[in-house]
């Protein structure tokens, strides 16, 4: 279950996440600047963003497994959809939309039967483990997307997401279950965002650390590739070992969660440890040393690691009858921040270049910190 769970995320992580590593070849041959070449990479996280809420409802009242498997067939036909129209560009990137608010369907739906499935003292791991499958689809995505747009152009590049996508409508088939829950009717459920702020405050700290998440995420590629002279193959390798870096990150905060007893302690730790490693990457990439390429690593492992535990987090505080709608509140939160990221950070990549540009992603980790609510944790449940 935990693992055809991990395999659906990554296999939407590969979709939604994907077209980012198309960047390149859109800004070379096809002549985009790299704010256009950003909007073309943000359409499948803007259909994300616009389905997450809806797909959170159709898990609470109709179960996870429904929702996956409705969702990853809409993504392979979508994909298979941008295959076909990948000589038009307005086109392409309204299919990749489309694909993406398939594709968000997991989100919620791989996360609440990893919640309902596994006790509490071990949701941490588990969850850990089942986040690292966002940037272990991103690593597939920077090897595989990279490399085939850049050997055999953007149409051949896609059709790895509708092959993966494919793969996991049959996996969800024939292993996923949705798990136990009380026997009582979701208008009886009390809403979560009524009883404090918890909620809010968890949402507004995920907004925040999504920023430099997806500043990485979108543009170490294209820094390694355009700053440092890299070829695609080795900075996509590149990429990927970091986005592994950053699957295993997941997991030992989840891990660590368990042993503390809570998730808002190792979250705040994350935060804090999000801000150093984003001004040393920005200081070292301007300056143009070498170690840069290491720093990046480390971030990219650093701003991924705090997903799953805001993620349990709201799964555990919203209940059975809400947390499909809580997570997807979430994630649209989250996906709205990151929508935004690539042109605006394209754009400050063009106008003051990639240093000064990882650098100030750092702020914003910097405003999370006093909005994570430490003292309102309770215990788990």
């Amino acid at each position: 279950m935990l693992a055809v769970s991990t395999y659906a995320q990554a296999a939407s992580a590969v979709t939604m996440h994907g077209p980012a590593f198309l960047i390149p070849v859109l800004h070379r041959r096809l002549g985009f600047t790299l704010a256009e070449a950003g909007l073309v990479a943000a359409a499948p996280t803007v259909g994300v963003m616009a389905t997450l809420v809806l797909w959170g409802i159709v898990v609470d009242r109709r179960g996870e497994r429904f929702a996956l498997l409705a969702g990853l067939v809409g993504t392979t036909l979508a994909d298979l959809v941008a295959v076909v129209l990948q000589h038009h560009v307005v086109a392409l990137a309204l299919a990749l939309g489309v694909a993406g608010a398939f594709a968000a369907s997991t989100n919620s739906a791989s996360g609440r039967v990893v919640v309902g499935w596994f006790p509490p003292q071990r949701r941490g791991l588990t969850m850990g483990i089942r986040q690292m499958a966002q940037p272990v689809g991103v690593g597939i995505a920077a090897i595989g997307i990279a490399v085939l747009a850049d050997r055999h152009g953007v149409g051949a590049a896609l059709v790895l997401p509708t092959v993966l996508a494919a793969a996991a409508v049959v996996a969800v088939l024939l292993v996923v279950l949705d798990p136990p829950r009380p026997d009582r009717h979701v208008a009886q459920a009390p809403n979560p965002y009524r009883d404090d702020r918890f909620l809010v405050r968890i949402h507004a700290v995920s907004v925040l650390l999504v920023v430099p998440q997806f500043v990485v995420w979108t543009y170490a590629l294209v820094w390694l590739v355009q700053d440092r002279g890299w070829s695609a193959a080795a900075a996509g390798t590149t990429v990927a070992l970091a986005q592994i870096v950053g699957a295993f990150s997941r997991i030992g905060v989840g891990q660590l969660s368990d042993v503390v007893g809570g998730r808002v302690r190792p979250l705040r730790w994350v935060t804090i440890a999000a801000v150093v490693s984003m001004l040393l990457l920005g200081a070292t990439a301007a300056l143009g040393w070498w170690v840069a390429v290491v720093v990046m690593v480390v971030a990219t492992g650093v701003t991924v690691a705090d997903n799953g535990l805001s993620f349990t987090a709201v799964a555990e505080r919203a209940g059975p009858f809400w947390s499909g709608r809580a997570l997807g509140l979430q994630n649209t939160a989250q996906f709205l921040g990151a929508a935004a990221v690539p042109p605006l950070a394209g754009l400050l990549v063009s106008g003051a270049g990639f240093g000064w540009t990882f650098a100030l992603a750092a702020l914003f980790p910097l405003l999370a910190l006093p909005l994570v609510p430490v003292r309102d944790e309770g215990p788990l449940a």
